[in-house]
């Protein structure tokens, strides 16, 4: 059973009377090398494993072939008479169907992986990429490695550290969670149909911890979404139209970091940003504090 094969997947889904649908983003693999080549990434030996978005079975049918127990979450039910006749020769495969982003992770990897460690595999519909990979880190799931397929812009976005011109908030995001790894690229020749654009697969391994210790993560959060809500303004113009921080006081923050007080935010890192957001709080709750509040 080739399902990369053209003609038959063409022909599976007539016998089918299978249509993909553009609403959620159904591009299906046409080289054979490339699941592969995912499931040989996706640390998936003698694992758990979660795959979001299996199309007719083709990853996960090269995931079945090393995992312990593979359960993946399709949103299509009109898929499911194509997975019962894919994926009916492996007894450690399970489908659930509905929306990854409506569902109790945290309940399904409990019911699903007792006692298994667990990796997140998955070809990641363009338009939810973020939505899911925010989900998925977040959430602070028990998760060894998540490794996608996405647009390969998103990738480098994802990838990106403080030197490169795609950092943003996402980046910063992944970064505090997880050691991300641009792996390699997957021209649109090899979807049916083929997208309008490029694909490329990035493995996030999991950290035992943030990457950093900060005060308050909420607020270290929003300074970053602050940051990035006005790219081509500098950092302290950003952080204060934003946030109604003193610009002075941003300044002398950015200086005692050894930064130029023009830095803009894609030259920070997420060791800067807690750094940032630290004195920031610290300095406010010396301000907030009873003996400095005045007597009404």
């Amino acid at each position: 059973m080739d399902l990369c094969d053209l003609a038959f997947l063409r022909a599976l889904m007539r016998r089918h009377g299978f249509q993909t649908q553009k609403d959620f983003g159904q591009n299906f693999l046409i080289n054979p090398e490339v699941p592969v080549n995912i499931a040989k990434s996706a640390c998936a030996e003698g694992r758990g494993v979660l795959e979001i978005g299996p199309g007719v079975g083709c990853l996960t049918r090269e995931l079945a072939k090393r995992a312990e127990k593979v359960v993946t979450v399709e949103i299509d039910e009109k898929l499911a008479p194509i997975l019962n006749e894919t994926l009916s020769d492996f007894d450690n495969v399970s489908v659930v169907y509905g929306d990854v982003l409506k569902l109790d992770l945290r309940a399904l990897i409990e019911r699903e992986f007792a006692g298994l460690d667990v990796s997140v595999c998955a070809n990641l519909p363009y338009y939810i990429t973020t939505p899911i990979i925010t989900k998925l880190i977040e959430e602070r799931l028990p998760l060894k490695t998540i490794t996608v397929m996405v647009q390969r812009e998103v990738a480098q976005r994802l990838c990106a550290d403080e030197n490169s011109k795609d950092n943003g908030a996402i980046s910063l995001c992944v970064r505090y969670f997880t050691e991300p790894e641009y792996l390699f690229d997957v021209p649109a020749r090899d979807f049916f149909p083929a997208p309008s654009v490029d694909s490329a697969v990035i493995r996030l391994t999991v950290l035992p911890s943030p990457r950093v210790s900060v005060r308050d993560e909420a607020h270290m959060f929003g300074l970053i979404r602050a940051a990035f809500s006005q790219r081509r303004k500098t950092l302290a113009n950003a952080l204060s139209n934003m946030t109604g921080l003193d610009k002075n006081e941003l300044y002398g923050y950015l200086l005692s970091m050894g930064k130029n007080k023009d830095i803009r935010g894609e030259r920070m890192s997420i060791e800067d940003f807690a750094k940032l957001s630290d004195m920031i709080k610290k300095q406010h709750a010396r301000t907030l504090a009873p003996e400095n509040q005045k007597k009404g």
